[in-house]
């Protein structure tokens, strides 16, 4: 099937690949792995520069990249299929699961509130070992000794990693304990998906193609640099970071795309039911804005603007605001965006999904502008 029979215009289509390839040039980030699909069927799946500038590595379309916080999908999946086999309810109390979670304030925290980023936790990790921030139980009971700042269900601030060590404790724990919630997602979720690219961890069978992280902005970011390039060596076969850690290629997230754009479902494999993910998909943040995102909109001149979260997913919303999957996507548009470098989306009314992978990760806001730009493109390309 070509662009013109998937209702794509083939030369707008193209200019995704062309501005990304003058931005290259410029300098202003190192490379890009882009895929585009309409009504299933893969229409535009490019390597664009470079994988490693240093070293001169062009950009494949096999590349493996660190996908930071497109993670925290695929671990909410996995609480969500505890959910969807009665084992657990969102409203269920996270101290239920984990008794040391009650300490501090949090003893009405909930499974929802985690997965929506309401349960007041501080934006920070809380002191951990840096030995065992790969250590999911670890930094679970790390979270579970701190403090929350805000009642929950009040505030929406999104926890970078700590709410979703947590989240993943919780699935362990559920499972019965015996294996690591790397083990839950490889056999539960990406070997029945036919994901053989992604992992929590760094494969051995990965490592050659890992696109490293390299912070080419200027600007500080939420995440400061340091704190990024370090997944370059941290990362191992056995280090987990379920709110940020996974690896994977725009293959396999095209593959994770389609089952959520085809409710639950893909090649007769159903990971969630049509209720529960449409459920997880809508806003459960209301007009509420994202805190994390405070310091950028103020050193933008943005005005604040709705966080608009479902349970592990970053949704489109309504409005003119900076949003990366596009100020055009329909409302009901969802996905995943990891620092200042990846994202996925799925726009389901005009049945469209995007992948952009990039080598060179931006500040923050740029990185807005940046997918914004690219996403408006992608479509603007669809003409029925």
């Amino acid at each position: 099937m070509d662009t013109q029979d998937m209702g794509l215009d083939a030369t707008h289509l193209q200019r995704v690949s062309q501005i990304i390839a003058a931005d290259v040039d410029a300098k202003r980030y190192d490379g890009a792995v882009i895929l585009v699909a309409r009504h299933g069927q893969v229409a535009l799946h490019e390597a664009i520069g470079l994988a490693e500038r240093d070293s001169g590595r062009k950009a494949s379309v096999d590349d493996v990249f660190h996908l930071f916080s497109v993670t925290k999908t695929m671990t909410a999946t996995a609480v969500l299929r505890c959910v969807d086999r009665g084992e657990i309810q969102l409203t269920t109390p996270v101290a239920e699961i984990i008794p040391e979670f009650a300490a501090k304030g949090k003893q009405h925290v909930t499974i929802a509130h985690l997965l929506c980023h309401r349960a007041g936790l501080p934006m920070d990790l809380p002191y951990i070992e840096p030995g065992e921030l790969g250590n999911t139980e670890a930094v679970a009971l790390a979270v579970a000794d701190q403090a929350i700042y805000a009642a929950p269900g009040t505030i929406v601030s999104y926890s970078p990693i700590g709410a979703f060590a947590v989240l993943a404790e919780i699935a362990r724990r559920i499972d019965g304990g015996t294996r690591p919630f790397r083990q839950i997602l490889d056999e539960d979720i990406f070997n029945p998906l036919d994901m053989k690219s992604t992992s929590l961890t760094l494969r051995p069978d990965l490592a050659s193609r890992r696109v490293p992280v390299v912070v080419r902005d200027p600007n500080p970011g939420i995440i400061p640099p340091a704190a990024l390039e370090a997944i370059n060596f941290m990362q191992t076969d056995t280090f987990e970071m379920p709110g940020g850690g996974a690896l994977g290629t725009a293959h396999d997230l095209f593959r994770w795309s389609e089952m959520l754009r085809q409710r639950g479902e893909l090649d007769g494999v159903r990971i969630l039911s049509q209720s529960l993910l449409e459920f997880a998909l809508a806003n459960h943040t209301g007009d509420e804005i994202n805190h994390i995102f405070d310091g950028m909109c103020e050193a933008r001149g943005w005005q604040p603007f709705p966080a608009y979260l479902g349970l592990g997913f970053f949704l489109r919303g309504e409005g003119i605001f900076q949003m990366p999957f596009g100020l055009t996507a329909s409302s009901g548009s969802f996905g995943g965006l990891g620092a200042g470098s990846t994202m996925f989306w799925v726009d389901p009314k005009r049945d469209l999904v995007f992948i952009c992978l990039t080598s060179g990760v931006l500040e923050d806001s740029r990185n807005f502008e940046r997918m914004a730009r690219l996403s408006d493109l992608v479509i603007g390309a669809v003409v029925d």
